[in-house]
């Protein structure tokens, strides 16, 4: 058995922070996540943070002799630390010293599995480093991480490296994305030309976005290999998936996950990420979900919004989904459902098939309200119009007749006004 890196957890709570103890909670779990042992925590009351040592001297002090007492290995701070007082707090403490973002870029470098992930990662922790190079001296030997940070040897080899050649790094993994991008953004014109509506599952971490994904996927008989991963830890999808959803009545619609998102979550790696959350932006609808379950469900709502809010997504329609109601009593359920203040709400437990019908349904409802059902006669010369229209739009007859085919379907406005409003092939529309 491999023994975890005993740490300590450190943390300032200001005045009107209401949401100190979930965030202290929320470290609690990254290091957990981090495959570390948490043996002890030390919090404040403060009226600001302390820009040399973060706490008070005896604060600090306490901290101090917590972590000898302890025999901790690291002390791990709920806050993004200045350069300078990593530098302090080390000096003082006379150990390691990490931040809450350092905890998220190396949750996020473990699970990055595709080569862009990893490259949006390695780019993110090399911006936080670089600030964080001068006048470290000694100290760089001991930022790389010890038995608990995944970039323990790698890690140090980077932070030896000096600002030029982290820079030259740094431009060489944003040449790299940028060519990344442009053939993800090649792929998305691909599905806009073929005018697919696209849902895109939005929420804090470990809300249930991945279960609720393959429920849906499950549901519509899709092969093992194109279930997303699913796990109860803090962000176990960092890829975004997207799959194609068929309805009962032949509309189709695609259906991304993406990443969660959490308080605090380091600026570098929103930026890092930004490439990969913008299939938030192409979307016509965000399905939020929403652990139900978690007393934190409403701060944890505020957060996605306004994250989303931050990458321009503010004005898509939103349909809240509340999720995980199997956990709950039935006294807790009428509390919530009476609480919601959400007009475009849906709630359900993932787990069940009759729900997540229900949500397809929802969702369908929402991308095809303005769709029209329109009857035409296409010549036969122009068959590649069928083929054109059992793929995209959702036929409900088909006829063969000598002076051409007959089509009754229903489609996407934007179909309908692009190809067919002034047509000579249109015989009536709804």
């Amino acid at each position: 058995m491999v023994n975890k890196e005993k740490v300590l957890l450190a943390g300032g709570k200001l005045k009107n922070d209401d949401n100190f103890q979930a965030s202290m909670e929320e470290l609690r779990e990254l290091t957990f996540a981090c495959d570390m042992e948490v043996v002890g925590e030390v919090t404040q009351n403060l009226d600001r943070i302390h820009a040399d040592i973060y706490f008070g001297k005896g604060k600090a002090e306490e901290l101090k002799e917590l972590f000898e007492e302890q025999e901790a290995e690291l002390v791990v701070f709920n806050d993004e630390l200045s350069p300078s007082q990593t530098r302090n707090l080390e000096r003082f403490l006379g150990c390691r010293v990490v931040d809450r973002a350092v905890l998220i870029m190396d949750i996020f470098a473990r699970r990055a599995k595709t080569r862009e992930a990893q490259l949006q990662v390695e780019a993110a922790r090399l911006k936080y480093l670089l600030p964080r190079l001068s006048g470290m001296g000694i100290n760089m030997n001991r930022q790389g991480g010890g038995s608990g940070l995944h970039n323990k040897g790698t890690g140090e080899t980077k932070l030896e490296l000096d600002r030029r050649k982290i820079e030259e790094r740094i431009a060489r993994l944003e040449r790299e994305l940028e060519e990344l991008v442009g053939r993800r953004q090649n792929q998305r014109q691909k599905r806009e030309k073929n005018e697919v509506p696209l849902a895109a599952l939005v929420g804090y971490t470990n809300a249930g976005k991945s279960t609720v994904m393959n429920g849906v996927l499950k549901l519509m008989g899709s092969a093992e290999e194109k279930l997303v991963l699913e796990k109860d830890m803090l962000f176990a999808t960092l890829e975004t998936s997207v799959r194609k959803v068929l309805t009962e009545d032949n509309k189709s619609f695609l259906l991304t996950d993406t990443v969660g998102f959490i308080s605090r979550l380091p600026h570098h790696l929103i930026k890092a990420f930004r490439s990969t959350l913008e299939e938030v932006l192409m979307a016509d609808l965000l399905v939020q979900v929403i652990d139900v379950s978690d007393k934190e469900h409403a701060r944890e709502a505020e957060v996605t919004r306004k994250t989303l809010e931050e990458l321009g997504a503010g004005n898509i329609p939103v349909l809240y989904v509340y999720n995980k109601i199997d956990k709950l009593t039935e006294e807790e359920y009428s509390s919530i459902r009476n609480t919601c203040k959400e007009e475009n709400s849906i709630f359900l437990s993932a787990k069940s098939a009759e729900d997540l019908k229900r949500l397809i349904e929802v969702i369908a409802e929402r991308l095809f309200k303005e769709n029209v059902t329109i009857n035409l006669r296409i010549n036969y010369n122009d068959s590649k119009w069928v083929a054109y229209l059992k793929e995209n739009t959702s036929v409900s007859s088909l006829n063969y007749a000598e002076d051409g085919i007959y089509i009754t379907t229903n489609c996407s406005r934007v179909i309908y006004e692009k190809h067919f409003k002034d047509s000579e092939y249109m015989v009536t529309s709804v």
